[in-house]
């Protein structure tokens, strides 16, 4: 929970920005109601002094919904047991008007959501339907598979409502005319749905006060929690409402430098029995040493060595190398080997053959009776 849970909101500083708010979606509108009539979203935008370590998911009651009546919401329920898919829309349907729910407009048991709405077409055609989904707290964890990443891209994915509850009735309300916050640890920000355009600027400065109390109340992060809160419509500027001042600053240095001298009063604890250990073993082998000495010094005087002189011994002259001449010259006077003698007049005898040939042909000689 969040430590400083008071945070004081001006209220004509909120009521200020809602007026320009609403003043710029009918000039938007050129004079006419109808956009305001399409329900303009006006929503929270928080912004917190560091990143929260935990995701976290936060509910919000509000004093004046902040819902439409043209707003479609559905219903997935469970499969009731010995029943068909229409004998379970028949019987929640009968269920909701008994206990005096009104606000759900269908209702699709588990057992068609698996089967009509299968394809990847159906699934994106059933988001663009509705505006808000709830399923019975029983299917929860099923629904993920079944409905696709785009539900859950587009944050719509449903908010759970236990069907089994005596108040039924107000628990719905608070979840349909309520509004929920995302808070992300991967980033800084994070928005609440507070009212919608067609709404007076009390009842929106109501749920904005009421929104951020809740906020500050369940935040998991501790120490100072908020440092900007903005207002902003669906096609507007944000429009800020409050900003928090620099002492903020100084107290998260302080708790920064608390931390960090804990740590190092924990590492110390931990480093002084390590020191005091090696200390003594440094003394341990200060007194081995000194003892030892003592032993030797004891010995040398018991047994008197006698002193040993080394002797000279003549040293040899080094040779020297002597001319390389003689070896040329054996080199030269060596025998070539036979095999080279007898390839090379191979080689001649192969160069003259032709030759000869050719000078001594015989020639025949006619004999003279």
């Amino acid at each position: 929970m969040a430590e400083n849970t008071d945070l004081e909101l001006d209220r004509a500083q909120v009521k200020k920005a809602i007026q320009a708010l609403q003043a710029f979606l009918k000039t938007k509108a050129g004079g006419d109601n109808l956009l305001l009539d399409d329900s303009q979203h006006i929503s929270l935008l928080f912004t917190l002094w560091k990143i929260p370590k935990k995701a976290q998911t936060i509910r919000i009651p509000l004093p004046h919904g902040q819902r439409s009546d043209t707003e479609e919401v559905c219903l997935f329920t469970r499969d009731e047991p010995n029943m068909t898919s229409e004998q379970t829309q028949r019987f929640y349907k009968r269920l909701l008007e008994e206990r005096g729910v009104k606000y759900i407009t269908e209702i699709i048991p588990y057992k068609v959501l698996k089967t009509e709405y299968k394809p990847y077409e159906a699934k994106r055609r059933l988001l663009g339907n509705f505006d808000m989904f709830l399923s019975d707290d029983r299917i929860r964890r099923l629904l993920p598979s079944h409905l696709g990443k785009h539900f859950y891209e587009r944050k719509r994915e449903p908010m759970s409502v236990n069907l089994q509850s005596k108040n039924l009735a107000r628990d719905i309300h608070r979840v349909i005319q309520g509004t929920s916050v995302k808070v992300n640890n991967k980033g800084c920000c994070c928005m609440a749905r507070v009212g919608h355009s067609g709404m007076t600027v009390d009842e929106i400065t109501e749920n904005i006060e009421a929104a951020v109390k809740t906020m500050m109340a369940k935040l998991l992060t501790k120490g100072p929690v908020i440092k900007l809160i903005h207002v902003k419509s669906q096609t507007s500027v944000a429009l800020p409402i409050y900003t928090s001042e620099l002492s903020h600053l100084t107290a998260l240095e302080e708790a920064k430098t608390a931390q960090a001298a804990k740590k190092k009063k924990a590492k110390d604890k931990k480093q002084k029995p390590k020191d005091n250990s090696e200390e003594a073993k440094k003394e341990d082998t200060a007194a081995e040493k000194t003892v030892n000495k003592k032993k030797a010094e004891d010995e040398e005087e018991d047994e008197e060595i006698p002193q040993l002189v080394p002797i000279e011994t003549p040293r040899k002259k080094p040779k020297v190398e002597k001319p390389l001449k003689k070896k040329k010259q054996q080199m030269e006077k060596a025998p070539k080997p036979a095999a080279v003698k007898k390839g090379r007049k191979a080689q001649k005898k192969l160069a003259k053959k032709p030759g000869k040939k050719d000078s001594k042909v015989k020639r025949k000689v006619p004999k003279v009776k």
